[in-house]
């Protein structure tokens, strides 16, 4: 069943944070991580979903439900402290906790829960589809955020990055990767038809497009990771930042089927460059022309010095993520010029 914040407004409680005057209403048996953010509070987080640990705080007073006990978000050593995950602690009463608000992680759009109509499904390659769908009610979002669908019959939300841009419209889109055996995606790829309504909460994400920076642009796509890289540099269109800065876009497939994307940059403009590489060529790769190995691999060889001067989104896979935050620290990127969501 979806709730959604005007079910909750007569039961709100109050969570006090100790030794601060900051607190918020959270509504009965709502997520504290997500209430806070709804009002403004710069709450730490990351992923939403219990994987990332950032929201870790503590239980001074009152009482919480815990939607998932084998959050790996917590370690044991947490656990024996009695540390909570925000996003996984629903509220049942009036309660103190403790945690430290850090300005970074303040909302640059408040998050809004609503309902969403799916308009269509679209292919995109052979395991990944692009779902449309249109919000009631549209706080937008910036390119590269992510938003959190309730799923029907799925336990949990699930987190999926946007890959357009906001818009008059209220359509928001997102590519999805099917993921055997998973219970969400086998909802979505196959019971989930147009027509169908669902829950939407969102935005949320830190790696998102920074218009101010003055420098050229670097993204890094695995998988459907291409969906919120695609946001950024459809981002930079939009913004008019195109052709004054140059975006490089690198997207890493393990076989040519997985290659997507490159329609949509080439769009963009001259300034815009497509960079695609396979990590492992199959038979059918044969006629494969362009370069394989990693992703990360590819941006080093490709940018070399340039890279240290760009600045840097990307997204894709843990151990991909891994490698390519790996490779941008040894090229001497700041770490203020490198942008992205963890995905779990």
């Amino acid at each position: 069943m979806n709730h959604f914040p005007e079910q909750r407004v007569a039961n709100a409680h109050e969570v006090r944070i100790a030794g601060s005057e900051a607190g918020f209403r959270c509504g009965d048996g709502e997520v504290l991580l997500r209430a806070a953010l709804r009002q403004g509070l710069a709450f730490p987080h990351e992923c939403n979903v219990g994987g990332c640990g950032n929201c870790r705080y503590e239980l001074v007073e009152g009482e919480v439900d815990t939607l998932r006990e084998d959050a790996p978000g917590l370690s044991a050593r947490d656990r024996e402290r009695g540390r909570r995950l925000a996003c996984q602690s629903a509220v049942r009463g009036d309660c103190t906790i403790k945690v430290r608000l850090l300005p970074q992680y303040a909302p640059v759009i408040l998050p809004r829960r609503t309902l969403a109509t799916l308009l269509e499904k679209r292919a995109v390659t052979h395991d990944m589809l692009e779902f449309r769908f249109r919000l009631d009610a549209d706080p937008g979002f910036m390119p590269g955020q992510y938003a959190l669908l309730e799923l029907p019959g799925v336990d949990g939300v699930r987190a999926y990055s946007m890959a357009n841009t906001a818009n008059a419209s209220r359509e928001w889109h997102f590519i999805v990767r099917r993921t055997p055996d998973g219970q969400g995606t086998r909802v979505l790829f196959d019971a989930l038809q147009p027509g169908a309504r669902l829950g939407i909460d969102g935005p949320y994400g830190f790696a998102y497009l920074r218009e101010d920076a003055p420098r050229n642009v670097v993204c890094i796509a695995g998988g459907s990771g291409l969906a919120p890289m695609l946001s950024v540099a459809r981002g930079m269109a939009v913004a008019g930042m195109l052709p004054d800065r140059a975006l490089d876009f690198f997207f890493g497939g393990r076989s040519v089927n997985d290659i997507a994307g490159g329609d949509v940059i080439e769009a963009l403009g001259a300034t815009a460059r497509f960079h695609a590489s396979i990590s492992h060529p199959q038979d059918a790769d044969a006629a494969w022309g362009g370069r394989t190995g990693f992703v990360h691999e590819h941006v080093v060889e490709t940018l070399g010095e340039r890279l240290a001067s760009s600045e840097v989104y990307f997204a894709g896979p843990a151990r991909m993520a891994e490698a390519v935050l790996a490779e941008l620290t040894k090229a001497g990127v700041p770490a203020a010029q490198i942008h992205y969501d963890r995905y779990f």
